[in-house]
């Protein structure tokens, strides 16, 4: 048995979300029946997160289980092939050691949100940006957003519905900053809580 680590990119559009679904497409549930159709073999994929509806991913780490004796390229290539049309990209896939796990293993994640700062309607960036027409003060809005850096109880930050033990994340950061019309803003934990970065 090979463990692959599985970076992933993805719209999600289409898609209920990472998880998988009783009603509706999920990311997992396509690139596991990906894997399925390649090797022959059940597959379980575990992701670093699991990402809601609609939100989209630039680098998302996953592992699968394989036993079928297959190389990284031609795993990366088949998955791809198999994913077309959906909008997920396998970028790399890599053997990694049995323990390794994408979520326990994971340091970091980052979000990234982005808003266009303007009174014409969104184009190109339709269903990738918020649309904020009134100006904004990213400066101001960044000097508010280093309040929340740190190690701090966010309650009022998750959903009811969170399932952690704890409140208490530690934010490494939280950036502001505007480039010419977008507004950025970056968030980087080891951690987040249900709904805490939205």
């Amino acid at each position: 048995m090979t463990r692959f680590r599985l970076t992933v990119e993805f719209d999600g559009g289409p898609f209920m979300g990472w998880q998988r679904q009783a009603h509706g497409p999920s990311v997992q549930q396509s690139i596991e029946e990906a894997v399925e159709a390649i090797t022959g073999e059940k597959a379980v994929l575990h992701a670093a997160g699991r990402t809601d509806a609609g939100v989209h991913a630039l680098a998302m780490a996953a592992h699968v289980d394989v036993e079928k004796a297959i190389t990284p390229f031609r795993l990366a290539e088949g998955l791809n092939a198999r994913l077309r049309p959906l909008p997920v990209s396998v970028l790399k896939a890599e053997p990694v050691a049995d323990d390794w796990h994408a979520r326990f293993s994971c340091i970091g994640r980052r979000y990234v949100y982005r808003i266009v700062n303007r009174r014409a309607p969104l184009t190109l960036d339709v269903g990738r940006a918020w649309q904020v027409g009134v100006p904004l003060d990213a400066e101001a809005m960044d000097e508010a957003a280093k309040r929340l850096i740190g190690r701090h109880d966010f309650t009022t930050f998750r959903s009811a519905h969170c399932q952690a033990e704890s409140p208490v994340k530690t934010l490494d950061r939280l950036d502001v900053r505007r480039e010419g019309e977008r507004v950025l803003i970056f968030a980087d934990a080891r951690s987040f809580l249900h709904h805490q970065v939205r």
